[in-house]
Order: C-alpha cells, then sequence, then structure tokens
C-alpha cells in the first residue's frame, strides 16, 4: 500500500489569487463561474419547500486593476450554505450577494448571481377530473452593489395559437363546400346540415395552430417577501387563455379546441394581451416580453416583443435581451 503524503499546511500553500500581480493591468466587469450545480428550496405555497436542481451563474467585478484574480471557491462557499439550508426569497439573494462582497473586501464593489431551475406545477384538466404535471423553466437574476440591490425574474409559458387568416380562409373553403353540396335544393333539411357539418366532406379544411413560447423578463421591486411564480405564470396564461395541457381525455382536447377557436391570435395579439397583464402588477418595475409562434405553415417562426416602455428601454441584469433571440 502507498502511504498516503501528508497534506500541506494551507498557510504553507502558494496563494496566487492574492499575491500575484496581473500580468497586464485592468479592472474587469466580471469574474466568477457559471454552470454550478446545486440543490435548491423552494416556496410552492404548500408550507414546506420543495427541493430542485439548479444551475446557477455567480459573479464578482475585479475593481482592482493589480490583482492577478478573485476567490472563486469563497464564492461557491457562500452559495452551498445559503442555498442548501434557506428557501429561495429576495432576501436569501440579497444575503448571498452581501457575502459575496465581503469575502471579496477591496478587490469587488458589484456581485451577481443567476439561478436556472425548472418549477413544477400540477394544472387540473379542462373538463375530465385528472391533473398532469406542467414544467415552466425560470431565471432569478440579482445584483448588489452597494445597497443598490436589484431583482430579475424570467420565465417561459408554452401556449397555442390559431392563425386568423388561416380561420377565415377556411371558413371560404367550407361555404364554397356547403354551396356545392346543396346546390339545387329549394329547402334545407336541419338534419342533412348538421349530418354534412359533422362529416370530413363538410368540414373541408382547418385553420393551422402551433406550440407557441412566451418568453418573459420582469425587473421586480424588491420588496417581495416570497417570488411570485405561480402568480406571474397565471398573469401571463389568464391573458393568453390557450395554454397547453398535461392529462387529456377527448373531453378536454374538445374544450381545448374550443379555446383556440374563441381565441384566435397573431403573435402581435399575443404580445399585447400579455402586455396588458403585466401593465396592471404594481410590482413589476419593468418588463421585456417576446411571444413567439412555431408556425406549421412556415419553415420559420413569428415573433413579437413588448415592453413596459420605461424611458430608457428596458435594461436588464445580465445583458441586453437580444442574448434570449435564439
Amino acid at each position: 500500500m502507498v502511504p498516503m503524503t501528508k497534506p500541506t499546511k494551507t498557510a504553507e500553500m502558494p496563494d496566487i489569487a492574492s499575491h500575484a500581480k496581473a500580468q497586464v493591468a485592468g479592472r474587469l466587469d466580471w469574474v466568477g463561474m457559471n454552470h454550478i450545480e446545486m440543490p435548491l428550496l423552494l416556496d410552492t405555497g404548500g408550507g414546506h419547500p420543495v427541493q430542485t436542481t439548479a444551475r446557477i451563474s455567480a459573479f464578482v467585478d475585479l475593481d482592482e486593476p493589480d490583482t492577478r484574480g478573485i476567490h472563486m471557491s469563497r464564492l461557491y462557499l457562500h452559495l452551498d450554505r445559503t442555498l442548501g439550508e434557506q428557501t429561495l426569497t429576495p432576501l436569501t439573494l440579497r444575503r448571498v450577494l452581501k457575502d459575496f462582497l465581503g469575502s471579496h473586501e477591496g478587490l469587488s464593489t458589484q456581485a451577481m448571481v443567476r439561478i436556472d431551475f425548472d418549477y413544477l406545477i400540477k394544472r387540473k384538466s379542462l373538463v375530465s377530473d385528472n391533473s398532469g404535471w406542467k414544467r415552466y423553466p425560470f431565471s432569478l437574476i440579482a445584483s448588489l452593489q452597494g445597497k443598490n440591490f436589484e431583482l430579475e425574474m424570467a420565465y417561459q409559458v408554452i401556449y397555442s395559437s390559431t392563425c386568423p387568416c388561416s380561420a377565415a380562409l377556411a371558413r371560404q373553403l367550407i361555404q364554397d363546400q356547403f354551396r356545392k353540396d346543396f346546390a339545387g335544393q329549394d329547402s334545407l333539411d336541419p338534419q342533412a346540415v348538421v349530418d354534412w357539418l359533422g362529416s370530413e366532406q363538410g368540414i373541408v379544411a382547418t385553420p393551422h395552430s402551433q406550440r407557441s413560447a412566451a418568453d418573459v423578463r420582469l425587473q421586480l421591486s424588491p420588496s417581495y417577501e416570497a417570488f411570485p411564480f405561480v402568480e406571474m405564470i397565471d398573469a401571463i396564461e389568464d391573458a393568453l387563455k390557450t395554454p397547453v395541457q398535461a392529462a387529456v381525455k377527448r373531453e378536454d382536447e374538445q374544450a381545448f379546441a374550443l379555446l383556440n377557436g374563441q381565441n384566435l391570435m397573431f403573435c402581435e395579439d399575443a404580445a399585447r394581451r400579455v402586455q396588458a397583464a403585466l401593465e396592471s402588477r404594481d410590482r413589476v418595475l419593468d418588463f421585456w416580453a417576446r411571444c413567439s409562434h412555431f408556425e406549421s405553415l412556415h419553415p420559420h417562426n413569428a415573433v413579437s416583443i413588448v415592453t413596459k416602455g420605461v424611458e430608457g428601454g428596458y435594461e436588464p441584469i445580465d445583458g441586453h435581451p437580444s442574448a434570449w433571440a435564439e
């Protein structure tokens, strides 16, 4: 058996980040780590926190131009100690960022953290007694500079959209087929018309529908005691009225078809619905939202983007929204 080498005492180990000078002097906007994998405790409103898996990015600036680097292990340990033991709240994020800066005193003046995770909600079916799980991808982005704490929440809602133009063209073809099939009849038998409407021969055309996505970024008032995950999901789904379904029986599928027929919308219509829903939220300081319709007619998407209209435009904490243009 090979004997283990006796560990070197920490005090005797070289610390290049603390003592070595930078190869080229210069201040750095952000230095840190991304794709950190950690468990996360979420408040789902049931009184007991639920654990999920998160992907985390942690950064501080390097304000001292001659210093070689930051202490990345300190960022990781602060995340592990805080997020591993406490439910995620705005206060929790502020505490983490304050710890980041406290452990980099003299080196850094601002800190940022981004947490990406999936939020699961069990949704009831439209008509049947069934229910099923739906996944909502979330990102929380927070920054701290002095006493200025900023908080942003990004998430995605998937819904269905049926094209109004396609619906009108389909109705025209159905009308033309009706004239053709019932031409020359002096009087119409109501039952014959009902039977015709229920046949493939009668409904010769259908409008095109597609799965669609609303990507939303919100700048939140830091006064939130808890993150409004379900509230903000519901705001979008209630506005669009056609969220995709999980557990579906025939009666649910029929109800979904009715919702789509009653809510025909272009991407412009969808974006305006989202805009109206977010404008009424007092704690949303600013927002940016993109509605993308993954067209079944075209090989490209139809996209519409809206903002709150704050002077100077939407300024996300971690970069320009064009980064979300994928």
